[in-house]
């Protein structure tokens, strides 16, 4: 065998091996995010805890209510915090941090027994933080840090969410195996936020594996002012990449509801590309989208409600001076395909896992 003939054999073999490993990666993606469309309809949670502490107080710290994944969570607590014959105020932190400085210390003020923030960080608001450990009020999050469970160091009994590097991993993998292995995309985050910038960057990194795939740009834009950025942001990437942007992967749903309009003014059909597929949290109007089939083609949704129940029960049980629950919600890709399960009618992702009667038979109440 000749030199040539040699070299090229062992070229043909690297590109075939390259090749194969590509295709395992496309298959393994494609796997993992059909798995995530399934029903969820059986509960994996707590089935014993305290029973549910007499005429407790409590607030939940909006980041921003305009959000709709802290909105839903609010709601859920309020629906929780009634079954458990509690009080509970809410306040919204208008999405700056000013504003939720002030509603931190507005919280602080009526003494509550414990307190809820929702969607932004503790390094904030530290000082805030270290005025209720000092006061004595409980302190549990609602996506206040890159990871579930307790986080002592921040002042938080526990973090509730679903895995972030799972949430992103989907959202991205949904995007490679909807695209054969070809997607151009464009990531949108917002770097005020650590958990938007983990989420993000796991989103790129799964992309970057895609040997077929590229990452055209790492847009950051604050999320709050989406509404002002959007418009003008969406017609500048299209006039920048054109037909090279085929998905858009976000932090949060709400980027992309000031995206289409941009993108029908330029010609662009709702079912076609660029699709949107985001990574959380599952807001009324992405559901309409994709149901639709109109600019959004998934959303990888936190169970909202859900969670409103997981964080009244997570406190109840640091009242009760007991540990953590332990559980984590899974996760779940929402389609056009599944869009008529666990909520989707009401746009909104609430599993049919009979969440509501097991909280109240571990707080007695039933």
């Amino acid at each position: 065998m000749t030199k040539a003939i040699l070299l090229a054999s062992v070229c043909a073999l690297a590109f075939a091996t390259t090749a194969a490993r590509a295709d395992d990666y496309i298959d393994m993606a494609t796997k993992k995010a059909t798995a995530a469309t399934g029903r969820a309809d059986k509960w994996d949670g707590p089935t014993t805890g305290p029973k549910a502490a007499p005429g407790k107080s409590i607030v939940f710290v909006a980041g921003d209510l305009k959000n709709g994944g802290i909105l839903g969570a609010s709601e859920g607590v309020k629906e929780a915090a009634k079954a458990a014959g509690w009080k509970v105020t809410v306040i919204d932190g208008q999405g700056t941090v000013s504003a939720r400085t002030a509603a931190m210390n507005q919280a602080l003020t009526l003494k509550p027994d414990g307190i809820v923030v929702g969607g932004f960080d503790t390094k904030e608001q530290q000082v805030a933080f270290d005025a209720a450990a000092k006061a004595g009020a409980i302190v549990v999050g609602w996506h206040s840090g890159t990871k579930p469970g307790p986080e002592p160091e921040a002042g938080i009994y526990a973090n509730v969410t679903t895995s972030p590097q799972d949430v992103s991993e989907t959202a991205a993998y949904q995007a490679i195996a909807d695209s054969g292995g070809k997607a151009g995309v464009i990531i949108f985050t917002d770097t005020q936020y650590e958990i938007a910038v983990f989420k993000a960057r796991a989103m790129e990194a799964a992309i970057k594996k895609c040997g077929g795939c590229t990452v055209l740009e790492f847009v950051d834009s604050p999320i709050g002012e989406s509404s002002q950025r959007m418009p003008q942001l969406t017609t500048t990437l299209l006039q920048k990449y054109g037909a090279k942007w085929t998905y858009s992967l976000a932090i949060n749903d709400l980027y992309f509801d000031f995206m289409g309009p941009s993108l029908a003014a330029a010609g662009m059909k709702g079912d076609g590309t660029p699709k949107a597929i985001s990574a959380g949290d599952g807001s009324e109007s992405a559901f309409q989208r994709i149901r639709a089939k109109q600019y959004q083609a998934g959303t990888v949704p936190e169970p909202l409600n859900e969670q409103g129940w997981q964080l009244v029960d997570e406190l109840n049980r640091a009242f009760n001076k007991q540990p953590w629950s332990g559980f984590i919600s899974g996760i779940h890709l929402v389609t056009a395909n599944n869009i008529a399960y666990d909520g989707g009618p009401k746009n909104v992702f609430d599993p049919d896992n009979g969440y509501r009667d097991h909280y109240k038979a571990i707080w007695g109440m039933k």
